[in-house]
């Protein structure tokens, strides 16, 4: 196999437009290539977030969700492409339950924080509800894949549970939300 990406940079942007899978171009500041770029930054902040926990399992299973999402990228890309498949939501869901199930229940909200691995967490679980309502507004326009919107739905409740468990795993207190306590 070749070289995928033998030259960096091609010039071709430099007007203020960018290529999608399909040879179309679009606009740099077009809703899909906002989306693209909202999806791009998910992942990057996962990349942190990967070197940051301390649990090899999650490491493993945070990297696969970075491949996630780069078919994802790829999926936003080209028309009538579908790469996010139920399963994928499934695979969150039943990580979402083996977390949970060493959890114990919530009283209170949490506020973000308790361990640097928690607030990178809550960092990446806020970056992915922006990608959300990314995804709303883009599906307004143009229909995207229902999966996808589930995957991402769910990536954010795991992410928050994944902050938990930092706290846990790093043997710090979660900071929990005091009513009232802003008052002067």
């Amino acid at each position: 196999m070749g070289y995928r990406l033998s030259k960096i940079y091609t010039k071709t942007g430099d007007k203020g437009d960018t290529g999608m899978a399909d040879g179309t171009r679009l606009a740099k500041n077009h809703i899909k290539v906002s989306v693209i770029g909202d999806v791009d930054e998910l992942n990057s902040q996962m990349g942190l977030l990967v070197v940051e926990v301390a649990n090899d399992e999650m490491k493993s299973k945070l990297n696969q969700i970075q491949h996630i999402l780069f078919d994802l990228g790829a999926e936003l890309t080209l028309p009538e492409y579908q790469a996010i498949e139920s399963a994928h939501v499934s695979l969150l869901e039943a990580y979402l339950d083996q977390l949970n199930e060493h959890l114990k229940p919530l009283d209170e909200f949490i506020l973000p924080g308790g361990s640097r691995s928690a607030a990178v967490a809550h960092i990446t679980r806020a970056v992915c509800r922006r990608l959300e309502r990314s995804l709303v507004s883009l599906n307004r326009e143009y229909p995207i894949n229902k999966e996808s919107m589930a995957f991402i739905n769910r990536l954010s409740d795991l992410l928050f549970v994944i902050a938990r468990q930092c706290c846990k795993d790093d043997g710090v207190d979660e900071v929990y939300w005091q009513k009232g306590r802003a008052r002067p």
